[in-house]
C-alpha cells in the first residue's frame, strides 16, 4: 500500500504582506458574533419591518438573545477579507487576457473554463540558477535536461526563485518574466496551464512601461497575457514551495479555482499530489 503525501504550492493571504492592493481584515469576535447569532431569529423571521421593530421594542427579551446567553458568552466568530481576485495564489481565466477589438465572443471566466484542465501531471521546470526572461529556448533546454517533453494536459510549474521575496515590495518589482514564445512552445504541445511563483508572468510594470515609451511598441505591453487573447490558456501566479517539489516530473497537481460567478480570476489551494513509496 503506498501513502498519498500532498505538498502545498500554495501562499498565505496575508495582510502583514506589502502589496499594491493591501489586503484588509475586519474580525468579528466570538461575543459579538454571539450577539448577531442573537439577532438572526427576527432577521428570518417571515414579518413586516413595522412588526419586527415593534417587537424589538416591546418584546424583545422573548424574541432576541445576545452572548450572555451562549455557553462561555461565546457564539461564532466572522472574519470579512477585502482583496482583489489576484491576490495570493490564484488562477487567471481567459476573461482576464481580455479580447481582440471587434470579436463577438467573449473569453471565458473562471466559472466557464474547463475543470478537466485543472488536474493533471505536473511537469516542474527549475530556473532558480538562470537570470533573463524565459523564452522558448530556455524552456527547450530545460525539458532536454531532465528528459521530458511537455504533454497535452501537462500542468506545468516553473520556478524563479521568486517565492522567496514574498511579503515585500521587492516581489512585485524584481522576478524573472516569462516570454511570450515561452508561453507558446508550451501551448504548441498542449499544456493548456502553466503556473510560476513570482508575482506575473510579464515583466515589472515598470520595466515594460518604461520599454513602450521608448519604442512606443504595443507588443511590450503585458506580452504573456496577451497572448491569451488568441490561445486559450490559464496562468497560475503566485505560486509557494516548488522547491519542495522532490523532482520535475512525478506527481500530480490540482488547482481547481474558487466559483467567483464570471470572475476573471479566482484563488486556489495548489496542491501537488505524490505516492510515496510503502513504509
Amino acid at each position: 500500500m503506498r501513502n498519498r503525501r500532498v505538498v502545498d504550492l500554495s501562499v498565505s493571504i496575508d495582510p502583514a504582506h506589502w502589496e499594491p492592493e493591501p489586503v484588509t481584515r475586519v474580525e468579528i469576535s466570538h461575543q459579538a458574533g454571539a450577539d448577531l447569532l442573537g439577532k438572526s431569529y427576527m432577521h428570518f423571521t417571515p414579518l413586516s419591518w413595522w412588526r419586527k421593530l415593534a417587537l424589538r421594542i416591546v418584546r424583545r427579551g422573548k424574541y432576541f438573545i445576545d452572548h450572555r446567553d451562549f455557553p462561555d458568552g461565546m457564539g461564532l466568530s466572522l472574519m470579512f477579507y477585502r482583496l482583489t481576485t489576484h491576490t495570493g495564489t490564484h488562477i487567471d481565466a481567459p476573461y482576464h487576457y481580455g479580447w481582440r477589438e471587434g470579436s463577438t465572443r467573449l473569453p471565458r471566466t473562471v466559472t466557464e473554463i474547463p475543470l478537466s484542465w485543472c488536474y493533471g501531471p505536473g511537469l516542474a521546470l527549475d530556473f532558480r540558477d538562470e537570470c533573463g526572461v524565459i523564452d522558448a529556448e530556455a524552456m527547450s533546454r530545460k525539458c532536454a535536461e531532465i528528459g521530458h517533453d511537455p504533454q497535452p494536459g501537462d500542468i506545468v510549474l516553473i520556478n524563479t526563485g521568486a517565492f522567496t521575496k514574498l511579503g515585500g515590495r521587492d516581489y512585485f518589482t524584481d522576478y524573472r518574466a516569462i516570454g511570450r514564445d515561452g508561453v507558446a512552445w508550451l501551448f504548441e504541445r498542449g499544456v493548456r496551464v502553466i503556473g510560476t511563483d513570482a508575482f506575473s508572468f510579464d515583466p515589472p510594470f515598470v520595466e515594460m512601461i518604461q520599454a513602450y515609451k521608448k519604442s512606443g511598441n504595443k507588443d511590450t505591453l503585458w506580452p504573456a497575457h496577451f497572448y491569451g487573447r488568441d490561445h486559450e490558456y490559464l496562468q497560475i501566479e503566485r505560486l509557494g514551495n516548488l522547491g519542495e517539489l522532490p523532482g520535475a516530473t512525478g506527481f500530480m497537481v490540482c488547482c481547481f479555482p474558487i466559483k467567483l460567478e464570471k470572475a476573471d480570476a479566482a484563488w486556489s489551494r495548489v496542491v501537488a499530489i505524490l505516492d510515496d513509496e510503502e513504509q
